[in-house]
């Protein structure tokens, strides 16, 4: 049967006599095919057909499942004698009846009624199917769309611009350039391409595997991807290999002859900006019948059947796409911009804090890389209390951001207490070295005043005898102020502070020495508190102003208007110095309260604090001491057992030891 005519099924011998007087008039538009009762049961309804029959065969389609009979229109003729069931009206396959012999012009009317009903159903039903077809890939231009905003990193997001296009035009490979300033290179008003060049950044390929590399070109007529970024329009070609002999590029056959590659239909097409610039090209290769398979490469048959040609719709699509890949490609470059800016403005605020305190010169560095790095063994440990724990790459960077930051409350701090290397300041040990200084003269004036004395007093031989025992007095006495000093600058160190030197500092600061009829006492009482330090440099005052740092730091973060994905940064600084056991500072939090960077943030900072070489009131400590002492603070419940043993387990103090 011919395509272009519509079949017309009826039941012989019946409407023989009509179908002869009809079939001369619609013979261009319908084919008749004659059936009897019984073929009814098995008759292939399935695409648009009409079917004249009687009331026997009208009891065998209803007993037939609806969905067989969606596409058939049937003209019942009733016997006189027969009813018409209203029922029948609610049949959608039941176009027509009749009672009695039809007459040939109204059944010829009816059939081609029937027919431009049918053409419109169709035209409707593919239509429809049109419709939907678009409505799909507006969906996945808007999905594909909505997953490139989101994409921060350049690489990732270049390799699901590709993807996309490739899979949204079934294309089989697919490269991404990117137009860049080239350093050095004068911009020409009259030319906006004269310092710039077109870089190869990324390409996918479904039927070969192959490594590439980055590489720039020129941006000119004479490659494909340099036409359509001069021309900003898309370039459709059929086959590469068959050039427009107009056209002033020809077509690169070295990848072809150097990876048994076989280019043949090609899709370029810009990406410009909002401002309407071009950015960037989209280069699609080969479409394909079925995106899914990889093309076979060692068969021309087979490559010759697989290849389409891009049709109008692909270069729609894909210039849509390259649009919103623009934007995405823009908006991660901004990203970047905005982070490396940040980033700076965080190594900057570390930079002034230490340089407040050149003696923690790179603790904050270190601190993050530890944290960062225990962080990152964390997140692979598959059984204990962390098992279920895991950090996205956002996280890692907050975690970051709030190791290198922890300790920006410092510029709160007096710089003269942040820098304390011992329990008296330079100032207020000077005024003790010169007290003593002008009591050693004193004790050298009264010595030499008791000579001259004697020897007014008394006749020069027997004031000679009285000298020895001056001197005997005067450097025992001298040697007693001498040691009085030397147990000061001893007790000065931040050292721990033993009893029986705390007890002669007591005696020492009740010592007086009256010169002039003025006394002066060795220490004062400001003085012998300031060395009666029991540990370390600070007194209590000093040492809740360090401590106030991570208050500081706290307020300082809180202002900062961070991302969703960094918002954790100022509450994991703001915990960096609790312990579990709810002894730290400065909201003496237990260990539920603590988060677990925090915790980890905790381990890192006391390590380091322990290893560092560059503190002039204490001697680094080697690796295993430290080690030792972290040990020891988990024991008494103030660090993570379990983060202390990955750190330790996973050696992630090496990470700052590089010579490790």
């Amino acid at each position: 049967m011919p395509a272009e005519l519509f079949p017309v099924y009826y039941i012989s011998p019946i409407f023989d006599s009509f179908v002869s007087h009809i079939e001369s008039l619609l013979g261009e538009r319908f084919a008749f095919y004659s059936v009897h009762t019984s073929d009814i049961s098995s008759l292939d309804l399935s695409s648009p057909r009409i079917l004249m029959c009687g009331l026997p065969e009208f009891k065998l389609l209803e007993k037939r499942p609806a969905v067989e009979l969606s596409a058939l229109s049937c003209i019942l003729c009733l016997e006189h004698a027969q009813q018409f069931d209203v029922a029948w009206t609610g049949l959608p396959w039941l176009a027509e009846y009749c009672v009695g012999p039809p007459e040939p012009e109204r059944l010829a009317f009816l059939l081609n009624r029937l027919y431009s009903l049918s053409l419109t159903q169709a035209e409707m039903h593919r239509l429809s199917a049109q419709l939907a077809q678009q409505r799909h890939r507006l969906q996945d231009l808007n999905e594909i769309g909505v997953a490139l905003s989101t994409e921060r990193n350049l690489d990732t997001l270049m390799d699901k611009i590709l993807k996309s296009s490739m899979e949204i035009t079934a294309s089989d490979s697919g490269s991404l350039y990117l137009i860049e300033t080239r350093a050095g290179v004068e911009e020409d008003p009259k030319n906006p391409f004269a310092n710039k060049g077109l870089r190869f950044k990324w390409t996918r390929n479904m039927s070969l595997k192959l490594d590439f590399s980055e590489f720039s070109m020129d941006i000119n007529e004479k490659s494909i991807a340099g036409y359509v970024a001069l021309s900003g329009e898309p370039l459709n070609i059929p086959n590469v290999y068959t050039l427009n002999q107009n056209y002033p590029f020809n077509f690169n056959q070295s990848f072809d002859q150097n990876t048994g590659y076989h280019s043949q239909s090609m899709l370029t097409v810009p990406m410009r900006n909002p401002k309407g610039e071009v950015i960037g090209i989209l280069q699609m290769l080969n479409k394909k019948r079925d995106w899914s398979a990889p093309l076979d490469l060692t068969s021309p048959q087979a490559l010759q059947a697989d290849i389409l040609v891009f049709g109008a719709e692909d270069e729609s699509l894909l210039s849509s796409l390259a649009s919103q890949a623009a934007v995405a490609i823009e908006n991660a470059r901004l990203y970047a911009a905005i982070q490396s800016l940040f980033e700076g403005f965080i190594r900057a605020s570390v930079q002034a804090i230490e340089s407040r305190d050149p003696t923690t010169s790179g603790h904050s560095e270190r601190v993050a890389v530890l944290t960062v790095g225990l962080a990152e063994k964390l997140d692979r440990v598959d059984q204990g209390p962390y098992q279920n724990v895991r950090f996205s790459r956002q996280e890692l960077k907050e975690i970051q951001y709030a190791s290198l930051l922890h300790d920006f409350g410092k510029i709160g701090v007096r710089e003269n207490v942040l820098v304390k290397a011992e329990k008296l300041y330079p100032d207020e040990l000077s005024a003790i070295q010169h007290r003593f200084e002008l009591i050693r003269k004193g004790l050298e004036n009264d010595y030499n005043l008791r000579k001259l004395q004697y020897l007014l007093e008394m006749e020069k031989d027997k004031a000679l005898q009285f000298f020895p025992e001056l001197e005997e007095e005067y450097f025992r006495r001298l040697q007693k102020l001498e040691d009085n000093f030397q147990l000061i600058l001893q007790t000065n160190r931040p050292t721990v502070l033993a009893q029986e030197a705390s007890q002669r500092l007591q005696e020492i600061q009740h010592e007086v020495f009256s010169f002039n009829q003025q006394d002066y006492p060795l220490l004062t009482p400001f003085e012998l508190s300031r060395l009666s330090i029991v540990k370390g440099s600070l007194d209590q005052d000093e040492r809740l102003e360090i401590e106030s740092h991570v208050t500081h730091t706290f307020e300082f973060l809180s202002q900062i208007p961070w991302t969703t994905e960094l918002k954790n940064v100022p509450q994991i600084a703001y915990a960096h110095h609790e312990k579990l056991n709810g002894r730290g500072y400065p909201r003496s939090l237990n260990a539920e309260e603590i988060p677990v960077q925090s915790k980890m943030m905790t381990i890192s900072d006391i390590y380091d604090a322990l290893t560092a070489s560059d503190r002039p009131y204490k001697k680094a400590l080697p690796i295993s001491k430290a080690l030792d002492i972290l040990g020891f603070e988990v024991k008494d419940g103030m660090l993570d057992a379990e983060l202390y043993k990955i750190f330790v387990d996973s050696k992630v103090y090496e990470l700052i030891h590089h010579s490790a």
